[in-house]
């Protein structure tokens, strides 16, 4: 049974039919959620009001944890007295607790209201808190192989968390470091790095360092610009990145598990080709 089929028939079999009842919905458009595990993590729900009267009600969570086929039951709590005026749609946040996970792990989030109805469920998928670790292999576990200038303090933080060494290249200079791979940080027009800073990333390549580039906001959005692309040099490629792909990178899976990608394409460069529409 496809992992979609048992969502849907958790819904069904939890959800009793009815206008009544069906008065606040849960907004499913929006894809899965990630988060590392641990307790108190933020899971946001949009709940729409599409009737004529206010809904009001006590609401409670009940959190599944799903393999390929089966969704496990692993309790309940009480959130908070929810109102929802007619017409009317609103962003919330709960914080849940979730279970350790050793890899990335499905769970469902039930929002149940004083009746016992079932008014939607959220798709979690949560990982384990030590992605960035792979970083040290793709290194050699060697403190100086690393390279990152982060201008806007958005990479080291998630890196001394994690425990990994690098090598601080805003102490140095960006085109004189040797190691095996360099990750450069958003940077804007007003930061003292960014004048001449495509030509040091250029240079640093030529002489054989492979590196991430993440780019800075755009001053102006007059062209699409794609989510990232590998340019070749002579001795290695620099990846650039769209800064969007690793925000919030200490709290974020998704953008380490991203980096990770990145450093990985940036070492090992694949040559563009067709999408595979089998899979």
């Amino acid at each position: 049974m496809k992992f979609a089929n048992v969502v849907t028939l958790w819904m069904i079999a939890c959800c009793p039919c009815g206008v009544a009842r069906a008065q606040l919905m849960l907004d499913t458009n929006a894809g899965p959620q990630s988060v590392f595990f641990g307790d108190a993590r933020s899971i946001s729900a949009i709940f729409r009001n599409p009737g004529d009267q206010d809904f009001r009600s006590e609401i409670r969570t009940r959190m599944l944890q799903t393999t390929s086929a089966t969704a496990a039951p692993l309790g309940e709590k009480p959130w908070k007295e929810l109102r929802v005026l007619s017409r009317q749609t609103v962003l919330e946040s709960a914080p849940l607790d979730f279970p350790a996970v050793n890899a990335e792990t499905t769970f469902l989030v039930q929002w149940l209201d004083d009746t016992n109805r079932v008014i939607g469920v959220t798709e979690v998928r949560v990982y384990p808190t030590n992605l960035l670790h792979e970083l040290k292999l793709l290194v050699e576990e060697s403190w100086n192989n690393l390279g990152v200038l982060d201008p806007g303090n958005q990479l080291k933080p998630a890196l001394k968390n994690a425990a990994i060494g690098f090598v601080d290249l805003a102490d140095t200079e960006l085109a004189a470091f040797s190691g095996k791979l360099a990750v450069v940080g958003s940077c804007g027009p007003d930061a003292p790095e960014w004048s001449g800073l495509a030509g040091r990333v250029h240079t640093l390549a030529q002489k054989g360092t492979p590196v991430v580039w993440i780019q800075g906001p755009p001053r102006k959005l007059d062209k699409p610009r794609p989510s990232f692309y590998t340019v070749p040099q002579d001795r290695a490629a620099v990846l650039v990145v769209q800064p969007e792909l690793v925000a919030q990178l200490t709290e974020n899976p998704r953008s380490q598990l991203n980096l990770i990608y990145f450093c990985k394409l940036a070492l090992r460069p694949e040559k563009p080709s067709l999408p595979n529409l089998s899979r």
